[in-house]
Formats: C-alpha cells, structure tokens, sequence
C-alpha cells in the first residue's frame, strides 16, 4: 500500500524546491509561472529510527521504511477550472492522489514574483480551493440530471442522487467536500466515489515560511486558524533543500540554530500517514528491517496480505511483540521468555509499531 500525495498551489510558492528537497532530485525550480509542465513524481522514505533499533537487534543488511509517492504538479492559477494556465490538465493529476497537499507562500522576497502581486496566504488558499471547488461542481452539473432521470426508473440510485445534490449544495456554499465531513471511507463518499471530486480528498496544508515565522508561534496560529481543521505544516523550503544536502550531524546543527527540533518533511510525511488513517506494522531478520504500511484498524490477515495476498489466504497467526517490549528485552528470544511475545488470530487488530512474524499455509 503507498500513499500518493499531490503538491498543488499558486506558481512561484516553492512548490518544486519542496519536492527536490523531499526526492533529492533536480526538478526545474524557476521564477516563472508553468516551470512544471509535467507531473514529476518522486518516492519517499517516512523518516522511521525504529528502524535503526530493530536493525540492531537482528542485524538486518537493509532498512526498508514505509514510503510515499509526492507528485509536483504545476502551479493552478484563478480561472484554472475554466482553461486558464494550463487548465483542467492538471486537475485530472490531482484526482490520481490520496490527499491533497497545498503549498502556500507566506515568504517575501521581491526577487521571486507572485502570480497575483502580493504575498496573502488567506488569498492563495481561496483561489485554490475555489479552482477545486469549481472543478468538482462542474462534474457534477454533468452527470446530475442523468442520475436523476436514471433515479425515477431505479429506486437504487435514489440515495445516490440525495449524495450528489448534498454534495452540490455544500459546494455552492464555498466550502469543500473534505471540511465538511464528507472523506474518503465514509457513507456519502462511497456514493461519490465514482464521480471522482477532488475536494473529498484529506487536505495538508504547507506554508511556506521565512526563517523568522518558523519560530513565530502567533504568526503559525493565525494561519492554522485559516485552514482549520486541517493538518498545517510550517518550513522554509530553501532550508530544506539544504537539509536534504548535508549530513545527519551537520542537518541537526542547522535544524537547531532555527529552533527546529526535525526536518519539516518529516513532519510532512507523518502528518499524511496520520491524515489518511494510516499507521506501520514491522518486520525484521538478518536481511532486512521494514516498515509496512496499513489502514488503522486492519486486521492481522489484512495486515499478511500487504506482504503477499497468499499470506492473507493462508493466515494462521502472527506472532506480535510491541516494539518497545522487544527493545526493552533485547531479543524476540527474551521477548518470549518474559511473556511478551503473542500469539493472535484473525480477529486481531494490529497496532502501531507491532514488531509481526505471521504463519501461514499455502
């Protein structure tokens, strides 16, 4: 399972520069609109230590963390639903991701324009989500009166079309589908669900600062209280870019001469794990130490079945010892001498950092 997150935003909010620092790539960062024509897609570790701990206690060769896949998508400009810029191209990139991640300039610096003439985050957030808006609004004009044809002959579509008009209605308001409750897993979503819109999409809010307003504690609750309540994320993109350049010792004594205690992209990368509801389960041996990405709430045979869907067919059960059961006894030995290792069964619901060996028949 991995994690798909499209970085949108205004042109020139440091959207490119983000994405080299998260990917260590060389994408084309320019000073002018449109420098990103084509999606670019990057896949990222999610910073784990546990990792570090559990190679050390088996000896693993390799660290596997779970990832996610960033994909950069040109910058939206206001009237972008209706063909401006580069129009609804991109928006169909959008509706490839799982989250929506939104960059936004709050920085200032007169030598890098801004599409609208001025730095206004509260401004920038609106034409965006009134681009996304829009664009979902228009789907929905296209399908609705056929829905609603289809709706007097077939009682089944009935709680579908009260799905969309609902949709459209909060729509008109101005707000998202999103911060209205309506995400993906819920009732009303799954009726959408084949509609596509892009405001049901969780949304991560970036805000791209200047060193200054990293350690600005009321300059970040002003512009959290804009984007309630969604996740907002502060960093200094150009500080990333520098982060991802250097070494551990060398990117710890930058990151504290900002009064930073971990890169932002860390952050990042966990706030989307926890946005789309997901967590990690571990696996280790001599080869390697992984993480594993699932749903929160996945049982211990969803759980066998990222690994390899015959683990999940044949499940029989899963040895789990919690992470810091197994570092304190320092060994999965020792771990079952002191009655901290378990054996569970197919109702188990797995938890953060379950260290899990499964037995399985095939």
């Amino acid at each position: 399972m991995s994690l798909t997150i499209g970085i949108v935003g205004l042109p020139n909010v440091g959207k490119s520069t983000l994405f080299n620092a998260l990917t260590k790539n060389d994408v084309l960062a320019a000073n002018y609109p449109f420098a990103t024509i084509e999606p670019n897609v990057g896949v990222v570790g999610v910073p784990d230590p546990r990792l570090a701990q559990l190679a050390e206690i088996f000896g693993s060769q390799r660290l596997l963390p779970a990832t996610v896949d960033f994909v950069d998508i040109a910058g939206i400009v206001r009237g972008a639903s209706e063909g401006e810029g580069l129009g609804n191209k991109f928006l169909a990139n959008i509706r490839e991701s799982d989250a929506i991640c939104q960059v936004i300039r709050a920085f200032k610096d007169e030598n890098v324009v801004h599409v609208d003439g001025k730095v206004s985050p509260k401004d920038d957030i609106e034409t965006i989500n009134t681009e996304l808006i829009l664009a979902d609004l228009q789907t929905i004009e296209k399908v609705l009166p056929r829905l609603q044809k289809e709706s007097r002959i077939k009682k089944d579509v009935v709680p579908k079309v009260a799905a969309v008009e609902a949709a459209k209605e909060i729509l008109e308001k101005g707000d998202t589908l999103f911060s209205a409750g309506i995400v993906q897993g819920s009732g009303n979503e799954e009726l959408l669900h084949d509609l596509h819109l892009l405001t049901t999409k969780p949304f991560l809010y970036v805000f791209n600062v200047d060193e200054d307003e990293l350690i600005d504690d009321a300059f970040k609750d002003e512009q959290r209280a804009l984007v309630a309540p969604a996740e907002a994320i502060f960093l200094n993109a150009k500080l990333e870019a520098d982060l991802a350049e250097l070494d551990e010792e060398d990117a710890m004594e930058l990151l504290e001469s900002v009064g930073a205690e971990e890169p932002g992209l860390a952050t990042l990368a966990r706030v989307g794990f926890n946005t789309l509801g997901l967590q990690t389960y571990l696996t280790a041996g001599p080869k390697e130490s992984r993480a594993w990405t699932i749903k929160k709430g996945a049982t211990a045979p969803e759980a066998a079945g990222v690994i390899h869907t015959d683990f999940q067919k044949g499940f029989i059960k899963a040895e789990v010892i919690s992470f810091a059961d197994l570092v304190e006894t320092g060994s999965v030995a020792e771990a079952r001498a002191k009655g901290k290792a378990r054996m569970e069964g197919k109702e188990y619901v797995m938890q953060d950092g379950d260290v899990v060996e499964f037995r399985f028949n095939v």
